[in-house]
């Protein structure tokens, strides 16, 4: 099943980068919706099922769900209207909205806030104690896009006195989980990723607090934005964000660690484009 499902993803992804850009429709019979690859791509297909049902039984229409290989990818199929719906970051989100007619709608809600942190972890049997001690040394980020795998752990760093490339040397895993299990691993000895993730994989037990520390946890940020085309017929538009307000089923709710989606707008991302603009992460970032 996991290998149907990856060639799934993989057919899935040559649709949308490839071959020659079409007309958007306003009210298709598909909806293609796309997944933040932050783990492994069959387990995030799979897991998101109760969402695709969901779904096609409430907007009565064909569901698509789609993992890109990275979140570079996901930027360049919304630009190409290649997705009508689309799961993004934060960071991801105001890249995408930069190059794409597209519109936050709603977020992630748990204990009743749209906010979430990240954390700097560091390796135990490597001495890290403490932010500091990552100079002259391997640290490990996500995507380049990735918010609280980038983003908000390289602003840590920098507060720190840290800068890459000239105090420490960085790595890209790609996904938060692999920065987790290379911090575990000791091929990197510090890395950052967002805390519901990291608190996910140490209950999963694939993370051991006896081998990882988290150094410090982030101030606040707005959630993950779900987002959909702006020249989406606006009934279908209208229909969508009820479908998703009104979600309340825990195992459909389970993947993103939620208790709901509440509504969320354009300008709620503001504070991420001011710390993208302090650190210089343009778009070609």
């Amino acid at each position: 099943m996991r290998l149907l499902n990856t060639i799934a993803c993989a057919l899935t992804l040559g649709l949308l980068t490839s071959g020659p850009v079409l007309a958007a429709e306003a009210n298709p019979d598909v909806l293609r919706i796309a997944l933040l690859p932050d783990e492994n791509a069959a387990t995030i297909i799979k897991d998101n099922k109760p969402l695709k049902d969901y779904l096609e039984k409430t907007l009565n229409k064909k569901v698509q769900l789609v993992v890109t290989t990275d979140y570079s990818s996901m930027i360049e199929a919304m630009r190409f209207g290649r997705l009508e719906l689309a799961y993004f970051g934060p960071l991801s989100y105001t890249l995408a909205k930069s190059k794409s007619e597209i519109e936050a709608f709603a977020a992630r809600m748990k204990g009743g806030e749209t906010t979430y942190q990240a954390v700097v972890i560091g390796n135990i049997e490597k001495g890290i104690a403490k932010i500091e001690d990552a100079a002259g040394k391997d640290v490990a980020y996500g995507d380049t896009a990735s918010t609280s795998s980038h983003l908000i752990p390289k602003s840590m760093l920098r507060a720190h006195g840290l800068t890459e490339d000239k105090d420490y040397k960085q790595h890209f895993t790609g996904a938060h989980d692999a920065v987790a299990l290379a911090v575990q691993r000791g091929n990197a000895v510090v890395g950052g990723l967002s805390k519901p993730i990291f608190e996910s994989l140490v209950e999963r037990k694939i993370i051991s607090l006896d081998k990882v520390r988290v150094l410090a946890v982030s101030k606040p940020f707005p959630q993950y934005p779900w987002t959909m085309r702006s020249d989406l017929n606006p009934e279908l538009k209208e229909k969508i964000r009820t479908a998703f307000y009104e979600l309340k089923d825990p195992n459909i709710l389970k993947p993103f660690k939620a208790d709901g989606f509440a509504p969320m707008s354009d300008k709620d991302y503001d504070v991420v484009r001011e710390l993208q603009a302090a650190l210089g992460l343009g778009a070609g970032s």
